[in-house]
């Protein structure tokens, strides 16, 4: 699945769109990628997670406190993956989309944005019991707070490989506005019960059909929810933008994943792509003809033909 640049007659969204986001902190838009773009990427979930799906006896849910929301549980966890994956490039790639790159750069409102983490998630009904507490995710991408300055924040946006009704456990998030009034302005990681109940009432839905996409603030209060449609599944991908060089920010430090299939992106990947992970583009001051060489002699399948042009040109 490589992916070409987009036209500027391929916005996959609008100023409402990026409005919602300012406002709410979060925006649903729904039918951003197509069945055709998304067929491989089944097939790719299906590769990775389907021999792990549970036996349709499975009741590995409604195992909450009595009275509670919701809990974290281990097993909420076990089809989660990060980037890349052992599949084709069509789930490697999807979430180096241009489309979201773009959506990135407008809702940040920055030139240049990184990709710092991208994750498969697979959730079956009876897998587990995915209701969760609401809580932010601040907690495990910064070790400090969220910035005031929309620039310094970050993205994340979840791509709906299947369709995600209410009853294949779709997220249900609270709008900034209303998560201030409840909380005071406040953010702790987890709400005290007392807190949980009072934004239990204000929780909207991000349910949608397959091809849309969720994106949110780390700072949004949100919480998983159960799959209840017998032998119902649900397929995202996550993928969280911050701007370029924002040190605050951080999940996968991609290096240190160096056994895993980085050939598959490399190969397929365009220079704007591998841009989103930090690889340097075309004309950077980082390729010489020796760093090219040795990258290379690392990925032998990559094309790097628009690297040594641009090499050559400032020879």
């Amino acid at each position: 699945m490589t992916v070409t640049p987009l036209k500027s007659t391929d916005r996959r969204f609008t100023d409402e769109d990026i409005a919602a986001w300012n406002r709410d902190g979060a925006v649903l838009i729904k039918n951003f990628f197509t069945p055709e773009e998304l067929a491989p990427v089944v097939k790719d979930f299906e590769t990775l997670y389907a021999d792990r799906a549970p036996g349709a006896d499975s009741e590995a849910q409604n195992n909450k406190k009595d009275g509670s929301i919701g809990q974290f549980e281990i097993e909420q966890f076990a089809h989660f993956d990060d980037m890349p994956f052992n599949c084709s490039p069509a789930l490697n790639l999807l979430g180096m989309h241009p489309a979201l790159a773009e959506l990135a750069r407008a809702a940040l409102r920055v030139d240049d944005v990184h990709l710092y983490q991208s994750h498969s998630w697979a959730k079956y009904t009876g897998g587990a019991d995915y209701d969760q507490t609401f809580h932010c995710d601040f907690k495990n991408h910064t070790l400090i707070a969220p910035s005031d300055d929309v620039r310094e924040r970050t993205i994340n946006i979840m791509i709906y490989a299947t369709d995600v009704t209410d009853g294949h456990g779709a997220i249900h998030y609270v709008t900034q506005p209303d998560g201030d009034t409840v909380m005071e302005g406040r953010r702790p990681q987890f709400p005290e019960d007392e807190d949980q109940a009072k934004l239990k009432p204000l929780e909207k839905s991000g349910a949608a059909p397959a091809g849309s996409i969720f994106a949110y603030g780390i700072d949004v209060f949100h919480r998983g929810t159960n799959l209840t449609v017998p032998g119902g599944r649900r397929f995202t991908l996550t993928a969280s933008f911050k701007r370029a060089g924002n040190e605050m920010i951080g999940w996968s430090a991609w290096p240190f994943h160096f056994l895993k299939p980085w050939d598959t992106i490399f190969d397929n990947a365009t220079p704007e792509q591998l841009a989103l992970i930090g690889i340097p583009r075309p004309g950077d001051p980082f390729w010489t003809q020796r760093t090219l060489e040795r990258t290379r002699e690392r990925y032998p399948g990559w094309n790097a033909d628009a690297y040594a042009t641009a090499l050559k040109a400032a020879e």
